[in-house]
């Protein structure tokens, strides 16, 4: 049986590999209904609806390459639902100095025997 902080890696990378191939569909399953999401720029995301439509815009930026979160820590409740992780993120566009990073904190709960995503804050610190 695989741990549980190795499970929520793997999803993280995962959803890294789905941004990077821009198919804002197939990332529905990573989010719960309800989750919500802090962007870089500091603007809300509640709902994966409004998630994955801010997915699918980014994508459609021809210059808009990929989006990596690195987890640093991976802690699990005393129950085993739920997780909080912690890492850094970078995001590439095409053109010369088009890169952004910083820090992510997010939730993850246990549904149906699948890790989702309930809460995401990422903070652009370059």
């Amino acid at each position: 049986m695989i741990a549980p902080q190795d499970a929520v890696a793997a999803r993280r990378k995962l959803t890294n590999r789905l941004i990077a191939g821009k198919d804002a569909g197939r990332l529905v399953p990573f989010f719960s209904a309800d989750a919500k999401v802090i962007a870089g720029d500091g603007s809300l995301l509640l709902g994966r609806d409004q998630i994955i439509e801010a997915f699918a815009a980014q994508f459609a930026d021809r210059d808009f390459v990929s989006y990596a979160r690195t987890s640093d820590l991976i802690e699990l409740d005393a129950d085993g639902v739920r997780a909080a992780e912690r890492g850094r993120w970078i995001g590439t566009w095409k053109g010369e100095g088009a890169t952004q990073s910083g820090a992510y904190l997010a939730t993850w709960r246990k549904v149906a025997g699948q890790w989702v995503i309930e809460n995401e804050l990422f903070v652009t610190l370059a």
